[in-house]
């Protein structure tokens, strides 16, 4: 079921805009694929801070955070991951990884003045690139460790879908502007449907998670209701997947 409720990014579109999308024939709906993967983006500490505050509070700490918004952004993800496992539908996490030297932080390196510092807080010692406990993967989950905002860059993840036999993805995480946005390009590239849940995926700016969710559903993705979401993957049929045995993993 197609929702009707006014898009997010309205409030940030002109007139002019607005009439534009409305002539051209972008946002056309693409439809659900028949063999969907959920991917949760880089839902870690880095990028969530180790607790619910204010982002002008966590980024102190949490260069990356998001704030509060991630909160709720994980409060979502974690019914999508829910459903998926009652279905036996695969959930793929990606994360980051680098260098203690950050030698291998490359471009990230040209473009923030505070990127040497380590994705760790003394006051709780987690690590920045661990998954938040909230949602933490399961041993029957997919793990994609990645160092460019694409979860398709340098990775396994292409690997992954076509050992699954996936045919789209479910894509939830953060940011909206980067890492969501570089891994939904690259899933259009190869011609895997994406739905991107909007209540699933956070950022940041306000404004750049509403304008990357605009840009996606005018070209790239269908951006779509968490609740639509779920009563999609509630209609599908169980066993579409041969997923991993989970045998010798750590929950």
């Amino acid at each position: 079921m197609q929702t009707t409720r006014e898009p997010i990014w309205n409030q940030f579109l002109t007139e002019r805009d607005k009439q534009v999308f409305a002539h051209t024939g972008h946002g056309a709906r693409q439809g659900w694929g028949k063999r969907p993967a959920l991917i949760v983006i880089d839902v870690n500490y880095a990028f969530c801070g180790d607790k619910p505050e204010p982002i002008l509070e966590s980024i102190k700490r949490w260069r990356n955070s998001c704030g509060e918004e991630a909160w709720v952004g994980v409060r979502a993800i974690k019914r999508l991951i829910d459903a998926c496992h009652a279905k036996g539908l695969p959930v793929l996490y990606t994360t980051g990884a680098k260098r203690a030297d950050n030698w291998d932080a490359g471009g990230w390196a040209w473009k923030n003045s505070r990127n040497a510092e380590q994705p760790k807080t003394p006051v709780t010692n987690r690590d920045g690139n661990e998954i938040v406990e909230e949602i933490a993967p399961g041993p029957r989950d997919i793990m994609v460790v990645k160092q460019k905002p694409s979860a398709f860059a340098g990775t396994a993840f292409a690997a992954y879908l076509t050992l699954l036999q996936a045919d789209s993805l479910i894509v939830t995480g953060t940011t909206t502007s980067g890492c969501v946005r570089a891994t939904v390009l690259d899933a259009f590239s190869l011609n895997y449907r994406c739905a991107v849940v909007e209540e699933a995926c956070f950022d940041r700016s306000q404004a750049s998670h509403a304008i990357n969710l605009c840009d996606m559903h005018a070209k790239y993705a269908d951006v779509v209701s968490l609740e639509e979401t779920l009563a999609h993957i509630a209609s599908l049929p169980e066993g579409l997947f041969e997923l991993p045995s989970g045998k010798g993993m750590q929950p």
